[in-house]
């Protein structure tokens, strides 16, 4: 070992120029990883930095549908100072009647706990929602002052309360922890929104206590007091969240973001893994002397191996380095340039986890794509070195023992540091399957090639020739450029999919208008106050007004719910309240799959219909019984149908629903949904804020509009991340032009002497890269296709939509790129004059 280190050494000495791409293919895909894993590190460590702030305190505890009473107040209060909050939806009235649906929270004079209210217009929070005049004031964002055009000082109605915008609102320490909402924000005290009526019984709005636990007070203890304290008061249901649990969705986010994005570097590295065999072997064709020289002088045949292993093994270790060292700068580099931008708090450091895991990658990348190359070395005997043949096939030995070894280490390594393992065991197949898939049809071009060039003629024809010979693009950068492109594709036509529903499917599919809180002896009343406002009668194909309640699926088939035997992904049916109503006859586009909807006039015992989401969890089918807790009471139902709900659609959306005799007698609210125009939208928003103030409007246009326009971020940003990939197709383009460089120079020198001109010899390298282009491209679609449609068919339950726009972008710009390359190899081999060439051969 210590004459192969010596014998390797003298050989560095001569510098990495045969290894550049090499260094390249391993760089970018290991910066790819490190990257991810960083900046997900970095919003890990922002969240748990700011647990507190986040969360409001050390624990929250949410009543549901209910405040808390006196008794439950004073237990918390023991455990600690507490703040309280409500939030409810509420329309925003302005005096020239323009209305908007707003997010109104009501806060006590303890809040927060923890962090500040940002302001501005006001000195303090407690300024900005001084009552005065026996008004209350209110801390509202600007896009409302905007919209209802009001200014600071300003008098306004929300719902029937008059409040005065005192300051704009501009952040919240806790905002992340409550999640999305339909409106701009109005933040005041509680006692006003306990004055405007939002709190009374039966109203869709729950109470949240926040608790900051006394010095060296640990969080289960507290957790435990607080569970004992409310225990005691006879609480009811509800939920307990810690600081440890600040921001769950975004915790998820982040999660499912981070291997994504690695899965795209770990592509990247597959796709450049080819480049790097390409490199080794074409740089231990450059070594085929010396290589014979220390066999025939009596080297055994692993010291050859080992010389040409420790250069590879440093030269890894330099490639991972520079890798490593760009995927730790590049999330400081984003930290610097979107400060004060990011919707999630971030600490952005060098982390050492990340890198140390995106080097372990690449390393086990490098091993599984050299080693091979390193076993002809072994295998190969000095007459054939001296001949400067390495083209014999490697017998099986430690170097393929060691690539296989390799190839394991990667599957098993990116399986174990994946969220969900058999999402990653899926993925990891689908890039081996693609792959080799590459592989065959890149070959499949080379002999199809070979089979055509005997029907062309001139350019065409040496074009074909070298696309069919030993040292084809075909066979090294198709699957390399193919799986970048699929890559790319699938991104792209899972955008176009998404994209189409949000901003084209949807529009024209889903209602314009919600509302909800409709007085249910009022429901007539309200669709001719609603049919004045629109200017028309309104039909059954764009107007549905039903009962709305809130429940809890409480047993099934008489046991009580198990939660622990329910899928994670399909317990939101059975951990919260979900949406119920009661309809009698069978609504326009039922989606009955099983059993049979009820008469309009049925009275018998009471049945439900629940979609097939919903029976999911419970392993419910026609025939079973449910028992829901709603309004304070039991109600065994039994499954009368199995439905498919378009939740994007018009129609009767709700996971479950009642025939109306078994809800009879109960004070229920109406919703309603409508299509409108955008003008009677706005008409329909001013006119019932004369007789329907109470009824909440929810534009569904915007919402939609503001969902394309995040998805377009979003989407953005994938593309990106997923273009690294296509850039490993490209570096072992690059690879394979550089590794034939030699050869090329001869193949012009030697067409040059027989007659042929610099435009032929042009158009044949065009031809052949270019070809090569085409061949990727439409391959790599069609993988993207076929890993696209299933994510956007099954999963997202969307109807599938093709930007053949986008698609033919993809394929010409790699045809393009490739055939530049053609074009750059062949005025490279042009330059050197053909004497010289030749001699050297």
């Amino acid at each position: 070992m210590m004459l192969s280190a010596r014998l390797a050494a003298r050989e560095l000495r001569g510098g990495v120029r045969g290894f550049r791409i090499f260094l390249a293919c391993l760089a970018v895909g290991v910066a790819a990883i490190a990257a991810a894993g960083s900046t997900a590190e970095a919003f890990r460590q922002g969240l748990a930095s700011q647990a507190r702030e986040i969360l409001g305190g050390d624990i929250a505890v949410i009543a549901g549908e209910r405040r808390f009473t006196d008794a439950e107040r004073a237990g918390l209060e023991r455990v600690g100072r507490a703040d309280y909050a409500v939030a409810v939806r509420a329309m925003a009235q302005a005096p020239s009647g323009e209305r908007r649906l707003v997010e109104l929270r009501g806060v006590s004079d303890t809040y927060p706990l923890a962090g500040e209210v940002e302001l501005a217009g006001s000195r303090s929070l407690s300024e900005a929602l001084a009552r005065r005049d026996g008004l209350a004031g209110a801390a509202v964002e600007k896009p409302l002052l905007d919209r209802l055009g009001l200014k600071l000082g300003d008098r306004f109605l929300v719902g029937n309360e008059s409040v005065v915008a005192r300051a704009i609102l501009i952040s919240e320490p806790d905002r992340l922890s409550r999640g999305f909402a339909l409106g701009p924000r109005v933040l005041t005290r509680l006692a006003a929104v306990q004055e405007g009526g939002f709190l009374a019984p039966g109203l869709p709005f729950g109470e949240t206590a926040r608790i900051a636990l006394a010095p060296g007070r640990s969080l289960a203890a507290g957790r435990t007091a607080i569970r004992t304290a409310l225990k005691r008061a006879h609480v009811g249901a509800f939920r307990l969240r810690d600081r440890n649990d600040a921001a769950p969705g975004a915790r998820r986010l982040i999660d499912e973001l981070e291997y994504f994005l690695g899965f795209v570097g770990l592509a990247s590295l597959v796709a450049g893994g080819l480049g790097v065999s390409v490199a080794v072997t074409a740089y231990l064709d450059s070594k085929t002397a010396s290589i014979a020289v220390l066999k025939a002088l009596g080297a055994d045949a692993a010291l050859g191996r080992n010389v040409y292993l420790i250069q590879i093994a440093l030269l890894a270790l330099l490639g991972v380095a520079i890798g490593v060292a760009i995927g730790a700068a590049t999330p400081l580099a984003i930290g610097a340039a979107l400060r004060g931008q990011l919707p999630i708090p971030a600490l952005f450091a060098v982390y050492p986890w990340p890198l140390i895991k995106a080097a372990a990658f690449g390393l086990l990348s490098a091993a599984a794509f050299s080693l091979g190359p390193l076993a002809r070395v072994r295998t190969t005997t000095p007459a054939a070195l001296f001949r400067g043949d390495l083209s014999a096939r490697p017998a099986i030995g430690l170097e393929l023992a060691g690539a296989g070894l390799a190839a394991a280490g990667l599957c098993a390594l990116a399986i174990a540091t994946a969220p969900t393992r058999l999402a990653a065991a899926v993925m990891i197949a689908g890039v081996v399957i693609a792959f080799a898939v590459l592989w065959v049809m890149g070959l499949a071009a080379a002999v199809g090639a070979g089979r055509l060039r005997s029907r062309a003629r001139g350019a065409a024809r040496i074009g074909l020739a070298n696309l069919a010979g030993p040292g084809s693009a075909a066979r090294t950068a198709t699957p390399a450029m193919g799986l970048g492109v699929a890559l790319l594709s699938a991104v792209v036509l899972i955008q176009s999919s998404l994209l189409a529903e949000v901003t084209v499917a949807a529009p024209r599919t889903a209602p314009s208008l919600v509302f909800t809180g409709i007085p249910g002896d009022r429901g007539a009343a309200f669709d001719q106050a609603l049919a004045r406002a629109f200017g028309r009668t309104l039909q059954p194909a764009g107007y549905l007004r039903a009962p709305f309640v809130t429940g809890r699926i409480a047993a099934v088939r008489g046991q009580p719910v198990d939660r622990a035997r329910i899928d994670p992904a399909d317990r939101w049916a059975y951990d919260n309240d979900i949406d119920l109503s009661a309809i009698g006859p069978q609504p326009r586009d039922a989606g009955i799959l099983a059993g049979h909807w009820w008469r309009a006039d049925y009275a018998g015992p009471p049945l439900v219909a629940l979609s097939v989401d919903t029976a999911k969890g419970g392993r419910l089918r026609v025939g079973d019984t449910i028992t829901l807790s709603l309004l304070g009471r039991q109600i065994e139902a039994r499954v009368a149908v199995l439905r498919r709900i378009n939740y994007g659609g018009f129609g009767a959306s709700f996971p479950v629903v009642l025939d109306p005799a078994a809800l009879a007698g109960a004070n229920l609210s109406d919703v309603a949904i409508a299509k409108a125009t955008p003008a009677e939208e706005r008409r329909a928003t001013r006119a019932l804020g004369g007789s329907f103030a109470e009824v909440d409007i929810i534009s569904v246009r915007e919402q939609l509009e503001a969902a394309g326009d995040l998805f377009n971020r979003l989407t953005l940003a994938i593309r990106g991340s997923a273009a690294v990939a296509a850039l490993a197709g490209l570096l072992v383009l690059a690879g394979a032009i550089a590794a034939g460089a030699r050869t090329r120079a001869r193949e012009a020198a030697i067409l040059k002497v027989l007659g042929a001109d610099r435009a032929q010899i042009l158009s044949a390298y065009v031809l052949e890269y270019g070809a090569v282009g085409v061949i990727a491209a439409i391959a790599g679609v069609a993988l993207g296709y076929a890993a696209a449609w299933p994510v956007v068919v099954d999963v997202f339950e969307t109807t599938w939509s093709v930007d053949w726009t986008g698609v033919a972008a993809l394929v010409g710009a790699a045809a393009l790129v490739a055939a530049a390359g053609g074009l750059l190899a062949a005025l490279t081999a042009l330059a050197k004059r053909p004497a010289p060439v030749l001699r050297e051969g």
